[in-house]
């Protein structure tokens, strides 16, 4: 067995001999660049240009004076109330977790391990999906989306009705990342193909435009909504998601988070969701503001000749036809504006453009204008 090594304070193991065996090859989810340079233009991680509400930081202030040498509430309820009345649903129809990244990971472990039936997700879509696959085990089918690049009802009927069976189906509405939505009739499909097993819908971004199937769940047993204060509410710092379901799926789901950490969010994070879904002005304000840049930005994309797919996001998904989409992304990096490319299928020749402020969008214009102008080579782009 081959041993680690110490470099610059930190271990690197050479091989995976102490990983479990049915971990070894796991690949796990790589988030959007981080990067700790100054004035650097930054659209590649969907977060908000606006700052949260001054409430949310009133009420951090004040819950930090007291009560930090104690556990925080293991069952949230005091959120769970707020969640609920901003939902109109009971608070035990309301779970909540470490972001919404956590409610997903905690709902595949409890909902989703039916092997051999296989999950049925977008082949084009949140990328960690497919990590929480290969960590529990869970075999997938990527479903296609269409040639437009739109979730395809039918597709995930067809795929539904295959031998190994369906073992549930997970989605983002609006898709990440092309933005891109689907209605209420076309939700209401998708739960009756599966009526047996779970529908997931991660709505991170559905503040911005989209529909959200939230008022579905009284009718559908086996729906589950997940949503987050990261994107529209300016706070992904603080770590705060949310599911929304009939009782009986939120028991479940609090049986496997108790089974993991009986604390998952902190006292500060608590009341500082709680002040943010209370400033519904703040909330109305900056979702509009980001609405605005976003059809401001992307008409001044299709102007420079871009094609950008409709969003319903707070981000845009957007390939040149004669410039090279990871190319493009380098030569805006040099030019200190940070976009996020993905080297995957069908997707590689798109940019990924989060939605700043007015000012950004016209410092990306700018930068486009002369970087489009230069000579370069076509890119070999891939089919919608």
């Amino acid at each position: 067995m081959k041993r680690g090594r110490f470099l610059l304070g930190t271990i690197a193991i050479m091989d995976d001999s102490f990983l479990s065996p049915r971990l070894r090859g796991l690949q796990p989810y790589v988030p959007g660049e981080q990067p700790q340079i100054e004035g650097l233009v930054k659209l590649n991680t969907n977060e908000n240009a606006y700052p949260p509400s001054a409430r949310v930081r009133a009420a951090i202030i004040e819950a930090a004076s007291h009560g930090l040498e104690r556990y925080p509430d293991p069952e949230s309820w005091a959120l769970r109330r707020a969640i609920a009345h901003h939902h109109e649903v009971d608070p035990s129809q309301v779970f909540v977790g470490n972001g919404s990244d956590e409610v997903l990971g905690h709902a595949f472990a409890a909902f989703f391990q039916h092997a051999p039936a296989r999950l049925l997700l977008p082949d084009v879509t949140y990328g960690f999906y497919a990590v929480y696959c290969q960590l529990y085990d869970i075999p997938a089918l990527p479903v296609p989306v269409d040639a437009g690049l739109q979730l395809d009802v039918e597709a995930f009927a067809q795929a539904a009705g295959q031998p190994e069976g369906c073992a549930g189906i997970v989605l983002a509405n609006p898709n990440a990342p092309t933005g891109q939505g689907l209605g209420a009739e076309q939700l209401r499909t998708l739960l009756a193909i599966a009526p047996a097993r779970v529908v997931m819908v991660d709505e991170a971004y559905v503040d911005f435009g989209g529909e959200s199937a939230v008022d579905l769940v009284a009718q559908h047993p086996n729906l589950l909504v997940v949503q987050t204060l990261s994107k529209s509410r300016a706070l992904a710092g603080l770590r705060v998601g949310w599911a929304v379901g009939q009782p009986e799926l939120i028991e479940l789901l609090t049986r496997v988070k108790n089974s993991f950490n009986a604390y998952p969010l902190g006292w500060l994070a608590q009341q500082g969701a709680i002040a943010a879904l209370q400033d519904q002005a703040h909330f109305e304000q900056t979702r509009r503001a980001v609405m605005r840049t976003r059809e401001r930005l992307a008409e001044g994309l299709r102007e420079r000749g871009f094609e950008v797919l409709p969003s319903l996001a707070n981000f845009l998904f957007a390939r040149h036809p004669a410039r090279d989409a990871g190319e493009l992304a380098a030569q805006l990096r040099q030019a200190r504006i940070l976009v996020r490319h993905f080297r995957q299928p069908r997707i590689a020749q798109y940019l990924r453009i989060s939605i700043g402020t007015d000012a950004q969008a016209d410092y990306l214009l700018h930068a486009l204008d002369g970087l489009l102008a230069q000579a370069g080579g076509t890119a070999d782009t891939a089919s919608g």
